[in-house]
């Protein structure tokens, strides 16, 4: 399974949750494309609230107008 590094491409504050530019996680792609877009983002959503305990859910942040998604090889 291919790794991804995921990482907020500008800083927003919706909902009151705020993500900062530069944050990011690494996620296991188990489908291929983007993880960002895939299964509406559950793993990249998962990833966020396991290291941060940001809910990207609540804050409308799993877009890739936020993310950036790059495959590490």
């Amino acid at each position: 399974m291919p790794l991804y590094l995921i990482t907020v491409k500008q800083s927003n504050i919706c909902n009151g949750i705020r993500l900062e530019k530069g944050m990011s996680v690494e996620v296991t792609a188990r489908a291929s494309g983007n993880p960002v877009t895939t299964n509406g983002g559950k793993d990249v959503i998962d990833a966020f609230m396991r290291k941060y305990g940001i809910d990207l859910k609540k804050n409308n942040g799993c877009s890739p107008v936020y993310l950036e998604s790059k495959k590490n090889s």
